[in-house]
């Protein structure tokens, strides 16, 4: 399994835009928006291109959501700060921002016996009657070793938790180790 076999498919991240934002005045100006402050106290912002989501919320804190590279991240703020603009708010800095969350997806190139990994892996939870998958956490605390599995029988995986493309390589490669050193205890 190499980086091509894997796939960023979301990449979540926060930023704060150091500004109170209006987001009553946002909603009854801007067709994209939903605000329903009595269920959630955000307001969401559904961007077209890229095809993201942003919770914006007064404090001027923004969760954004559905990009599948750091480019439409940076074109998605962008266009939140532009959308700011035609209600007469002007973001003065260049927010930083923090990457919460990386989601990819692929395939190990082997069937799976989730069954056997359930039993030898340790950290894993799997209930077939529930979810077709077994959930398998590397168990670490730090970079690539936070990272979540979800395993499927077919060979596909996805991976979460992590917070760089770089620490999904290396949770994939750990990943392949165990798997490895599983299938050689048969």
């Amino acid at each position: 399994m190499n980086k091509k076999d894997m796939k960023v498919v979301n990449i979540v991240v926060s930023t704060s835009l150091q500004h109170d934002i209006p987001l009553e005045k946002m909603a009854a100006t801007l067709s994209n928006t939903e605000y329903n402050p009595e269920q959630f106290p955000g307001l969401v912002l559904r961007i077209k291109e890229p095809k993201t989501t942003a919770l914006i919320f007064s404090s001027g804190n923004v969760v954004c959501t559905g990009a599948k590279t750091m480019e439409e991240v940076d074109k998605s703020i962008k266009k939140i700060i532009k959308t700011l603009e035609k209600i007469n708010i002007k973001i003065k800095i260049e927010p930083k921002i923090n990457v919460q969350n990386i989601v990819a997806s692929g395939n190990v190139g082997m069937d799976l016996n989730l069954n056997v990994l359930a039993m030898k892996l340790p950290n894993t939870e799997y209930e077939p009657e529930q979810f077709p998958g077994l959930v398998y956490k590397l168990g670490g605390k730090e970079g690539s070793d936070r990272a979540t599995f979800l395993l499927f029988s077919n060979g596909k995986i996805v991976c979460t938790g992590t917070k760089s493309e770089d620490e999904v390589d290396a949770a994939c490669k750990k990943l392949i180790e165990n798997l490895k050193k599983v299938k050689g205890s048969k």
